[in-house]
């Protein structure tokens, strides 16, 4: 036991506590393990090449480029492909889809892709779909942005956390858009505000140099919170009653005035039509009053007699019986019952 004891205390002195191995006792141990396996070097030497040559040569996917820094500068961008490079240490490649979508999800996120996708919400992205709208509304206002990478050097290289700046600016972006609209137009307008606020975003994006493209922005169904969906639906229930009385009040006011006018309109047109045909006739009397004056002034005897005969053959037909009396005749029966000799009697 005391043996045991004092070897122990020499290892523990040999590992940590003692001193340092000389340098002739290392050469020593390398050409012992040399004399012991003599392709020792040659062994080194394989490794070496195998590591440099496995650092050096690099596979591009078709859909990705290819960044390459030398001691964290970036000097070039290889193409799809096998390509080379300096080994490990000195040179770094970045591999960066350039053609794949990517997707980021505000207000949800989806636990399965799938026929039936699932989704999982909760108070954790309460937070992002949460927005007020500009008439004092609160909505829930849940979306999806799908982007892709149109300048791999802008976004490796000129933006720290390219992913949070997205997610940033495009809350932000899509905040302003509802700020400016009313709840109605918010649930019932989703596709206008997904176009404003891509053309927005991608503005945002291009100033501050992400490299990025959006390719879309999906609007999901925007709805309020549930705890004041009971009093929102009472609301609408009131809009809709006020548009239908609205609407039925229209209905009967494009009803009967158009008629209301129509009837003026015919009596006016009836008017004008009287008073256009009693002027006429005014007119068609004074131009045959004239006529015959101006006749009359040319011969007044034959005129005279001729208007004479006419009025007389219009007149006398009229007249019913007719008793023809001698001018000179003085006396006559007052008391005759001359209507005796009517119907041809005498």
């Amino acid at each position: 036991m005391p043996w045991d004891w004092e070897k122990l205390q020499q290892q523990r002195r040999g590992g940590s506590g003692g001193a340092p191995p000389q340098v002739g006792e290392v050469i020593n141990k390398i050409r012992g393990v040399r004399s012991k396996f003599p392709g020792f070097w040659l062994i080194i030497i394989v490794a070496l090449l195998i590591y440099v040559g496995s650092s050096a040569v690099y596979t591009v996917g078709v859909d990705e480029v290819g960044m390459v820094q030398r001691f964290g500068k970036f000097v070039r961008v290889t193409s799809p492909g096998l390509n080379f490079k300096l080994p490990s240490g000195i040179e770094k490649v970045t591999k960066v889809k350039v053609r794949f979508v990517y997707k980021e999800e505000f207000g949800f996120r989806t636990v399965k892709a799938d026929v039936r996708s699932r989704f999982a919400a909760g108070d954790a992205f309460l937070n992002e779909s949460l927005m007020l709208t500009g008439d004092l509304n609160v909505a829930l206002v849940p979306w999806i942005v799908q982007y892709r990478v149109n300048d791999p050097y802008k976004f490796l290289f000129k933006v720290k956390n390219v992913r949070e700046t997205l997610r940033d600016l495009s809350e932000a972006t899509m905040r302003l858009v509802v700020g400016d609209r009313s709840i109605n137009e918010v649930i019932s307008k989703r596709e206008e505000i997904a176009i404003q606020a891509q053309e927005l975003l991608q503005k945002e994006l291009d100033e501050v140099e992400t490299g990025m493209s959006i390719a879309t922005i999906e609007m999901k169904r925007t709805n309020v919170p549930e705890t004041v969906q009971p009093s929102f639906n009472e609301v609408n229930q009131a809009v809709q009653e006020k548009e239908k009385v609205i609407y039925q009040a229209r209905e009967a006011y494009n009803k009967l005035i158009p008629q209301a006018r129509g009837s003026a309109e015919k009596t006016v047109k009836e008017a004008e039509g009287y008073a256009l045909d009693r002027v006429n006739r005014s007119r068609g009397d004074a131009a045959r009053f004239v006529a015959l004056y101006e006749e009359y002034a040319k011969a007044e005897d034959v005129t005279r007699r001729r208007l004479y005969l006419e009025a007389v053959k219009e007149v006398l037909p009229k007249l019913g019986s007719k008793y023809i009396l001698d001018a000179e005749q003085k006396n006559f029966l007052p008391l005759l019952n001359l209507e005796q000799f009517k119907g041809g009697q005498k």
